[in-house]
């Protein structure tokens, strides 16, 4: 694949790019590449902390798929060893350690959606315990004599937990050492990662140079924030918009983001390209645009993206006929189920997966968000009627047909 001038590549690189550290080690590294015709290699760490990969990540993620497109190498380093000690970035007290088979069970989730934006034949799948499982003792005490303890509580996280007199385990300042040792494991041209991972990035530099490799160029990507439009895009803290959730789903949350955060989601959710979204938020800012035309214009691109465009415009109708018409949807999940005896609702919000847990149905009962053919149910030891069919209704956008046979 023949690669962009390298005044082209610079220039689709810093689109919507928060700093890099530095620039001009990143256009000479383009200009070797482009002369030897020799792919950068791009590494991007994930630590499967979670089993979902949110718009927030996918930032950083469409910023890698660019890279591809210029024909450089991603390589993706699933952090099966380091996600069991968890990253402390912006944690306030110590993270509790996965097991493996967590931290692997989430690894398989991440693997089957990083294919809905990444070219699954361009990208090299890794996970880091095949080096740092083979590290001796020996090893981590040369790796950890690079650094000082005054420069590890130089981060800000560490430094706020200090000065609080809060708990820092040692096993969190090997995290950074150890993603750090993950750029010399793959020989890592430019890493990436959102603003907030800039202190790991840079380990990253600084154990290269110690190990006598080239250093990486740093690559940060903006925060997203999430739904509620205060804080960063989070699961667990609700405010997340999934890239593996259902159509219907992903278009709702979408519509209820506030209308102040629009432009960010223009520039990072979509594919749209800068110019043309830089038009629409304009447009928006200039009142020649209704936000909510902008709204729907920003839900179908991002449901395009990753669940295609035929399924974007029946999204659009479905939100339409239940929001705008005060319709049902058409396409609502259908559950049969025997009619011997007369079940809980708690139990059938479960069956029919608008729950996750008893313990959260009988919570979205005490909240008032459960309805039963249109009328809302208080009591949490509620029965129904096993007699034709129900609809059942959760907040404004989960919906089942109920057929009893």
């Amino acid at each position: 694949m023949d690669m962009l001038p390298v005044e082209e590549q610079l220039a689709r690189i810093k689109e919507n790019v928060a700093e890099i550290i530095t620039e001009d080690e990143l256009v000479d590294k383009l200009r070797r590449s482009f002369a030897e015709k020799r792919p950068l290699r791009c590494k991007l760490g994930i630590d499967p902390s979670a089993p979902d990969i949110h718009l927030g990540h996918a930032v950083v993620l469409r910023k890698l798929k660019a890279f591809q497109e210029m024909g450089h190498h991603v390589i993706i380093i699933l952090g099966d060893f380091t996600g069991r000690i968890g990253d402390p970035t912006n944690r306030s007290d110590t993270r509790p350690q996965l097991s493996e088979e967590e931290v692997l069970a989430n690894a398989r989730t991440y693997q089957e959606q990083i294919y809905k934006i990444l070219d699954r034949e361009k990208t090299e799948l890794l996970f880091n315990s095949k080096w740092l499982g083979k590290l001796n003792f020996s090893d981590i005490l040369q790796i950890a004599s690079t650094y000082t303890v005054a420069r590890m509580l130089e981060r800000e996280d560490f430094a706020n937990r200090f000065r609080g007199n809060l708990p820092i385990s040692i096993h969190e300042f090997f995290y950074p050492l150890m993603q750090g040792y993950d750029s010399i494991a793959v020989k890592a041209d430019i890493e990436f990662g959102a603003t907030e991972q800039k202190f790991n990035l840079l380990m990253g530099r600084h154990l290269q140079k110690e190990f006598g490799q080239e250093p990486q160029v740093a690559l940060t990507m903006p925060i997203l924030v999430g739904t509620d439009g205060v804080q960063k895009m989070s699961k667990s803290l609700g405010n997340y918009i999934g890239i593996n959730e259902p159509p219907e789903e992903i278009y709702g949350k979408v519509m209820s983001i506030p209308d102040e955060i629009m432009p960010d989601y223009f520039y990072l959710g979509t594919a749209l390209p800068p110019a043309e979204a830089g038009r629409i938020v304009d447009d928006l800012r200039n009142n020649r645009l209704h936000p909510r035309d902008a709204k729907m214009r920003l839900a179908r691109e991002i449901v395009g993206l990753y669940h295609g465009p035929a399924a974007a415009a029946r999204a659009e109708e479905n939100f339409k006929q239940v929001f705008q018409r005060g319709e049902l949807p058409a396409d609502m999940p259908l559950f049969r189920i025997g009619a011997a005896s007369s079940p809980d609702l708690v139990s059938l919000l479960v069956r029919t997966e608008l729950a996750s847990s008893k313990s959260e149905a009988r919570r979205l009962i005490r909240q008032g968000g459960v309805r039963v053919n249109g009328e809302q149910v208080a009591k949490i030891d509620a029965r129904v009627q096993t007699a034709g069919e129900l609809i059942i209704q959760v907040g404004k956008r989960k919906f089942a047909r109920v057929i009893f046979s």
